[in-house]
């Protein structure tokens, strides 16, 4: 992905006007043509008819040339390997990745050594975030001590040092009493608790139970064991009230378990990853490491139900599930392989796979990577409104070109897309009106030429 980070510009203090784009307004459910008016890093207006002569002398602006403008992405989902495991990812080129994906917020997940289940560590990322001004950082609290599954942590002094939400990451909570109090404990600050549901003992194995796992002898892990632990959960929210998020959901029987829960009125969100809605178990092909992730891929009937969770809003948002692995954890026999697949870069252009195939529209696309990811974290992020913070990204949905593991910015390279054919590229990136990535196939000359 060839382009450059702007992270060396001083933060633009005047007015910049965004014309001649293709807006894609999610909160609305609209796209027109159109322009955005940006000062002092905020969105001051926008809209189809807004500079439709040019913009006004004296406002410096910028040519879309027909292009895709957008609220940012906001990834609910991003793991880095600082502290602890700097080797495999930092939070600087972490935030490199996500500037060049067109990611302007994402979340940390906490399983680091050690895991943020101390409040210093949440105010480590705020500090690490504004010395390395790019995208917006925030963090996940641990819910549990030590990620055991077994001690609550204190979870409102994690809050009040910052922490969005509460998570295991991967690891799910297999007692139910811990995830009840949990529920419970959360409720009295209206904290979101985040839970990959998989339950632990029947998860295992090296990847997805079926035909593939049996051809290829290795030891399956069946979809089951997500859906018993959904059904578990909104059990648990029902008996509690508390606010819970679903992350990852990568199978049929979890999707339909989650619509019924919504069509009660259970109030339930959850996300799933792009590997989950465009890949199935056949990507593991000849024992191929970097298609070992949490949860496994799985078969094409639970692929094509996670799409249509997507189109009917029983899925609300996509996130990247960015996991970086060194070559150490991937280069060795697929039952040792670590799992996971970084994903900030792929993200916007394997989940515009679902508008070019006829799935989803473009705004209801950025409604599922930026407007509700924003509104499950309480995020000013994520939609356009005057007054919002200028976070947007320029794309072009229709250049097509190869994933090339080579060419990401992650220090790591295990992509599961790697040589995947796919059309959309991220052409700039703007932070708090900031500019902190173009692509070397866009200039605001070139554009308006």
């Amino acid at each position: 992905m060839s382009g450059e980070i702007l992270r060396g510009l001083p933060q633009h203090v005047g007015s910049t006007a965004y014309i001649n784009a293709r807006i894609v307004d999610p909160a609305a459910s609209a796209e027109y043509r159109g322009a955005v008016l940006i000062s002092d890093g905020k969105i001051a207006d926008f809209g189809p008819n807004l500079f439709a002569s040019g913009a006004p002398y004296g406002i410096e602006s910028v040519d879309c040339g027909g292009l895709c403008l957008a609220p940012g992405i906001v990834d609910l989902r991003v793991h880095t390997g600082e502290p602890g495991e700097e080797h495999k990812e930092t939070l600087e080129s972490a935030a490199i990745a996500a500037a060049a994906g067109g990611v302007t917020s994402f979340v940390l997940l906490p399983d680091n050594e050690p895991p943020f289940d101390d409040a210093s560590l949440i105010e480590f990322v705020a500090r690490r975030a504004r010395q390395i001004r790019l995208a917006n950082m925030h963090a996940y609290g641990a819910l549990t001590v030590g990620l055991e599954g077994e001690q609550l942590a204190e979870m409102g002094l994690l809050a009040e040092a910052g922490a969005l939400a509460f998570t295991d990451a991967d690891r799910a909570v297999g007692s139910a009493q811990v995830m009840r109090r949990a529920l419970y404990y959360a409720k009295a600050f209206d904290a979101l608790i985040v839970h990959v549901p998989q339950e632990p003992t029947l998860s295992t194995g090296h990847m997805s139970s079926g035909e593939m796992a049996t051809r290829l002898g290795l030891t399956g892990i069946p979809p089951l064991a997500e859906v018993m632990m959904v059904e578990r959960d909104l059990r648990l929210v029902e008996m509690t009230g508390g606010r819970l998020h679903l992350s990852k959901i990568s199978t049929a029987a979890a999707v339909e378990a989650i619509r019924a829960a919504k069509a009660r009125g259970l109030k339930i969100t959850c996300d799933t990853a792009p590997p989950y809605f465009a890949l199935n178990d056949l990507a593991v092909g000849d024992y191929r490491t970097f298609g070992r992730l949490t949860p496994p891929l799985r078969a094409e009937a639970d692929r094509a139900a996670i799409v249509a969770g997507l189109q009917d809003g029983t899925i609300d948002a996509i996130v990247s599930d960015h996991r970086p692995q060194d070559q150490d954890s991937k280069r060795v026999p697929f039952a040792q392989a670590l799992p996971g697949g970084i994903g900030l870069e792929t993200l916007l252009p394997v989940s515009l796979e679902l508008v070019h195939n006829g799935a989803l529209s473009l705004p209801r696309l950025m409604q599922c990577l930026a407007a509700a990811p924003a509104s499950l974290m309480r995020l000013p992020a994520g939609r356009l409104a005057k007054g919002a913070p200028a976070d947007l990204v320029l794309f072009d949905p229709d250049s097509a070109w190869k994933i090339d593991r080579a060419g990401m910015h992650s220090k790591t390279k295990n992509t599961p897309f790697d040589e995947r054919p796919v059309q959309g590229r991220t052409m700039a990136t703007i932070v708090g009106g900031r500019p902190i990535w173009r692509d070397a196939r866009f200039t605001p000359a070139a554009a308006a030429a």
